[in-house]
């Protein structure tokens, strides 16, 4: 095994990772150059020591993998039903990460992965609510979205439900090109549907979501066994997932008289599996 490989450019190892990921059913997958951190994209909101080679020295590109949350699922929100899929797609992403990263260092190059959240507990992230490394800036650096009003990154396929990891590896790998089309329509809805009002309405990096107040609503959704909220993305209208589930009408999530059968359904699951509100 050589842990000292060549470190040019390699398009055929960018065809071995992509078929990797086709082999583990990873739908959305983008590289960047750790280059681009240093890049005025963010200023000041990506400091040097969340640039990827900070943390890992020996990083020339990072791999973002992302897995989607299923629209129906996450329309019964806050339920069991999206807490147990969102258990499953964290515990899923740190497992493929490894592999991914483990595929990469029996070939020679040097890698590791990050995990999907770094944070230990949610009273961590109300205290300091920022991990030591961003998944979502990572994404966007690897083309595979843009920034929505809510602070998350939106994607063509899935809109903001997509959920994100990284491998850092020594390998340098032809990156793909930042999606230059802005897919955030400033609709509002986000902001209108926030149930704690932690959303600004002002365009991503100039407007910063209230991470705090959205923290402290996930650790009451969490003694409910219920979190995370995950309204915010349910009703962001991107995303060709809308059309995959018949779910383009946003006014469905308030209008009961038209759609009373979803209604009922997403009622009916949030009546069971959690603790009720005292």
């Amino acid at each position: 095994m050589d842990y000292h490989k060549s470190n040019q450019m390699n398009d055929s190892l960018k065809d071995e990772i992509l078929n990797k990921c086709a082999q583990l059913d990873i739908p959305i997958v983008g590289i960047a150059s750790v280059e681009r951190w240093t890049l005025p994209l963010f200023e000041p909101w990506i400091p040097e020591a969340f640039y990827p080679q900070h943390i890992f020295q020996k990083a020339s590109s990072v791999i973002v993998i992302g897995l989607p949350v299923s629209l129906p699922v996450i329309e019964t929100t806050p339920s069991i039903y999206y807490h147990e899929l969102y258990r499953t797609i964290n515990i899923l992403l740190d497992q493929y990460g490894y592999l991914l990263s483990n595929f990469l260092n029996m070939k020679g190059y040097p890698s590791v992965f990050v995990p999907r959240d770094g944070y230990g507990d949610i009273n961590v992230l109300i205290e300091r609510p920022t991990a030591f490394f961003s998944h979502k800036h990572a994404a966007y650096l690897a083309g595979l979205g843009s920034f929505g009003v809510n602070n998350t990154l939106l994607t063509k396929e899935y809109g903001p439900r997509v959920r994100f990891t990284s491998v850092f590896t020594s390998a340098k790998i032809p990156q793909d090109p930042l999606l230059e089309e802005n897919l955030c329509t400033r609709c509002m809805n986000c902001v209108r549907s926030c149930p704690v009002g932690a959303i600004t309405g002002d365009d991503y990096p100039s407007g910063i979501i209230r991470k705090d107040l959205c923290a402290r609503y996930s650790k009451k959704l969490l003694s409910r066994f219920i979190s995370p909220c995950g309204i915010c993305i349910k009703v962001c209208p991107v995303g060709k997932d809308r059309i995959h589930y018949g779910s383009e009408d946003i006014s469905m999530y308030e209008d009961f008289e038209k759609y009373p059968e979803y209604h009922n359904a997403w009622e009916h699951v949030r009546r069971y599996g959690g603790k009720n509100p005292k």
